[in-house]
């Protein structure tokens, strides 16, 4: 059940709750990342057939957040409307990750839109019951952030594992098939596993819900709560300043710095950061506030992001020591939101009378999907128009320039925006009380 206000979960129990994020986090990076490449070099399918069957299985990967988010606030199933739902989806989610990373010798395009749509499907059922159950395990302001950390940080755990296993395991056999089956193997044994686990030793949470209303109902509410809506625009503009520099990275870092060689190893010591930042940043929430805790590591990461515009060959230890300071305040762009988000849904339980986290989550998962979609779209043509082409040997002294200055400095600008919507946010620990005595 809920834990009392001022009272903490047991280690244990976050700890039980967190693996699942292991395996989840494992699946995402090579299901966006490393799949299209794999079936277009690797299977040999037409690099434009392969990229619109992905291009349909992103537009119903979106349009299924909001159908999975209202059924994971509905069900009524064996185990509870969180435990219960998040467990029914492991089967479909561990299987179709295990079909599509590790495909027979020959496939065609079929294979891929039905095991690649059946992934997409069951990552959002998994992932949506999973973080509103999360949201709802406490109701006290900081154990939440308490709470996110230890799936955030298992989240870039499962990350790094993600990264790596390719290279440990060996890419001499099909340019990197024996990497991608050693994640389908590690997504397909560890989510049930520890999916499992969760189900048994994590309690359900309490329903705190008065009545149950529809669906055009619920977004009405949503639309109409006021602090919600500052929040998903601060995370909206700050996963897109997120996205460019993780849309260029692989470019900047062999044709700005000139040293390709270092793409792995710069990648993992960033990710390596965030997970030391994490626990830094449920210190500095609790000692300040979620939002202003936020709000300064995203001022942090402006400063610091914008010395990169001024490098340039051979600059790696410079580089290296940027990728340290901003992958530590990684850690607080991964904590702190779902977090606040957790309070925001307090302030829609009171005017609605409805406790629909798996709504909220939902919109939260389609925000981070269009701030990437948005990156691609802004960043490329913005790229082409300085005249950087990847293809060529050496690109030009003002495609170099231009390169730079969307990777270090275009992120700025919505970083500063995100900041101006935190920056004064109405809900800190004093309001939050105020709502959970309302409810």
């Amino acid at each position: 059940m809920s834990r009392r206000r001022g009272s903490r979960s047991r280690s244990s129990t976050l700890i039980l709750y967190a693996l699942p994020a292991i395996p989840l986090a494992g699946l995402a990076l090579p299901l966006f990342v490393i799949v299209p490449t794999f079936y277009s070099e690797v299977m040999g399918l037409p690099v434009a057939a392969v990229g619109g069957v992905l291009f349909a299985i992103r537009v119903l990967d979106a349009a299924s957040d909001p159908i999975f988010g209202w059924l994971a606030d509905r069900w009524h199933g064996v185990g509870g409307r969180r435990r219960g739902f998040f467990l029914a989806s492991i089967p479909l989610t561990a299987g179709a990750a295990f079909m599509l990373f590790w495909p027979p010798q020959t496939v065609g395009l079929g294979y891929l839109l039905v095991w690649g749509g059946l992934l997409s499907l069951g990552f959002t059922w998994t992932s949506l019951p999973y973080t509103a159950w999360g949201a709802e395990l406490s109701n006290d302001y900081t154990e939440r952030t308490r709470i996110a950390a230890y799936r955030e940080g298992a989240t870039l755990i499962g990350t790094l594992s993600a990264i790596s296993l390719p290279f440990t395991v060996g890419t001499a056999a099909a340019n990197g098939v024996d990497g991608l089956a050693a994640v389908a193997v590690l997504v397909a044994a560890l989510l049930p596993i520890t999916g499992l686990m969760a189900f048994v030793f994590v309690p359900e949470p309490v329903n705190r819900s008065t009545r149950e209303i529809g669906l055009v109902q619920s977004l009405v509410f949503m639309a109409k709560n006021r602090p919600f809506l500052r929040l998903i625009a601060a995370f909206l503009l700050n996963g897109f300043a997120n996205a460019i520099p993780a849309t260029l990275f692989l470019y900047f870092v062999s044709e700005r710095l000139g040293a390709p060689d270092w793409r792995g190893p710069l990648l993992l010591l960033y990710f390596a950061c965030a997970v030391l930042g994490v626990p830094l940043a449920v210190k500095t929430a609790n000692r300040f506030s979620k939002h202003k805790a936020w709000s300064g590591a995203m001022l942090a990461t402006c400063s610091i992001f914008a010395v990169s515009g001024f490098l340039g060959d051979g600059d790696l230890v410079a580089f290296g020591v940027i990728c340290v300071c901003t992958g530590l305040l990684l850690g607080f762009d991964l904590v702190l939101p779902p977090s606040m988000q957790a309070d925001v849904i307090d302030n829609d339980t009171v005017v609605s009378g409805s406790q629909r986290s798996g709504m909220y989550f939902a919109a939260w998962a389609l925000a981070t999907k269009l701030s990437l979609a948005a990156a691609v779209g802004v960043v490329f043509p913005l790229l082409s128009a300085f005249g950087f082409d990847p293809t060529e040997e050496r690109p030009s002294a003002d495609a170099l320039k231009g390169l730079s200055m969307l990777y270090a400095w275009l992120p700025i600008v919505a970083k500063l925006a995100a900041i101006g919507f935190m920056w004064r946010f109405p809900i800190e620990r004093p309001p939050q009380q105020g709502f959970l005595a309302r409810i």
